[in-house]
């Protein structure tokens, strides 16, 4: 069987989640392989609707699966809030269909409040954090300054390395922030309301992936975030602290011998951007509001508004590139039925000049959007189920963005739900 990875080609919130819970139905296990609980991934489905942080979304479909690989940040704290409130819409959980690496490393209580008072110490120049823990996180682990999961089969060693940590950890919290410090018995509660809780899914999931494949099975890797947001090929500083691009996939599910047969990159029918950093095509005002409210962009985690904007033609060519995307899904085309006119950002003009390679970050703030209009179709498309049936314009709009970023677009999403899709036929 193949294996494939779905992956975010912009800023993230493209709906990543629904792919994979409509993809699911062809894959055996989902693998989460970066990022935490920062970001989210709403699912509509016959079993309801989810808001998902760190739960891969094949949780929602029976019968899969599903991996909490080592590069993921484990926060025991949220990922059981997030388990009941699934478990409450009846979905099932258990160590069968959920299983968290002993490689992954543990987001400790004092990640988050670090979060938030660094976002504080810098004011106007915060990075627009969602202040949970995701920055400290990964900078502690890249420090070697994190405890792995399966070191909580492991008391003694463990109660050690938490003091040394702890001790470490409190001369930041005191000395740079002048926050309260930390103490064991703190620590220790923490271990005893949620670590405990989590210990049954811990395994080599390393070892299942491998065992997995041999037998047969097929894997779908899921990404959070988009390429944009990447540690080293995004918006710097402006990104997350983890690698969301699909070469990372095989490290970070726990399996580095995997082969990615099928890359699916997610672009959404315009721009969308949860916060801080440049953003050419932005829009303001009125047709801002308007984009915003049509298409419900509220951040899945934090409740923010979304900044939106139009289909950034460069910065999607780009994130094709740096995924190696073999097919896109485009979502939310369905929002646009509005328009009279859809905005595209088709090239930046950069000191003068049209250009149409993504710039290194430090010049995006000097760029502008060059934009071009398509016309609307103006009708309700949400019902559509074949290509041949969407309006002319509709089709001619996804055509467009086709040819411009170089790759095919094989599922078109008019609706949030499951079954709201058109899968062109190669």
């Amino acid at each position: 069987m193949s294996n494939c990875i779905v992956v975010g080609i912009n800023w993230g919130d493209e709906g990543k989640g629904r792919m994979v819970d409509l993809l699911t139905e062809e894959y055996d296990i989902v693998a989460r392989y970066q990022g935490g609980g920062n970001a989210g991934h709403t699912v509509i489905n016959d079993k309801g609707t989810f808001a998902l942080h760190l739960l891969p979304s094949g949780i929602l479909r029976d019968g899969v699966v599903n991996i909490l690989g080592n590069g993921v940040a484990v926060d025991p704290e949220n990922l059981l809030t997030e388990m009941e409130a699934v478990r409450a819409n009846g979905v099932s959980i258990t160590p069968d269909n959920l299983k968290i690496s002993d490689r992954a490393s543990l987001l400790l209580p004092w990640h988050r409040e670090l979060d938030g008072l660094e976002e504080e110490r810098l004011k106007d120049k915060k990075y627009g954090s969602t202040k949970q823990g995701i920055a400290p996180f990964y900078s502690d682990k890249y420090q070697k300054k994190t405890i792995l999961a399966g070191e909580l089969f492991y008391k003694e060693e463990l109660m050690e390395h938490l003091q040394d940590l702890l001790t470490w950890k409190n001369l930041t919290i005191t000395g740079v922030y002048n926050a309260r410090p930390y103490t064991m018995e703190m620590i220790e509660e923490w271990l005893d309301n949620y670590c405990e809780k989590i210990k049954p899914y811990i395994c080599d999931t390393g070892v299942y992936l491998k065992d997995s494949v041999d037998n047969g099975k097929s894997i779908m890797f899921e990404a959070q975030l988009g390429s944009l947001r990447d540690l080293d090929y995004g918006i710097h500083p402006y990104t997350t602290s983890s690698n969301t691009i699909a070469a990372y996939a095989p490290i970070g599910s726990g399996y580095p011998g995997a082969k990615l047969d099928r890359i699916i990159g997610v672009v959404k029918a315009y721009s969308t951007c949860v916060g801080e950093g440049p953003f050419v095509s932005e829009m303001f005002g009125e047709e801002a509001e308007k984009l915003r409210a049509e298409g419900h962009e509220y951040g899945a985690k934090t409740g923010r508004p979304r900044r939106v904007g139009a289909l950034d033609i460069v910065a999607t060519r780009y994130g094709v590139e740096v995924q190696a995307a073999t097919e896109i899904a485009i979502t939310k085309l369905d929002v646009l039925s509005y328009m009279d006119k859809i905005p595209v950002c088709t090239h930046y003009e950069l000191d003068g000049k049209r250009i149409d390679r993504f710039p290194f970050p430090t010049a995006l703030n000097a760029c502008k959007p060059v934009i071009e209009y398509f016309d609307g179709w103006k009708t309700d498309i949400s019902k559509i189920t074949r290509w041949e049936d969407l309006p002319e314009n509709a089709r001619k709009y996804v055509l467009y963005i086709e040819r411009e970023i170089g790759c095919r677009i094989t599922y078109v999403s008019v609706g949030p739900e499951r079954d709201s899709i058109i899968i062109r036929e190669v």
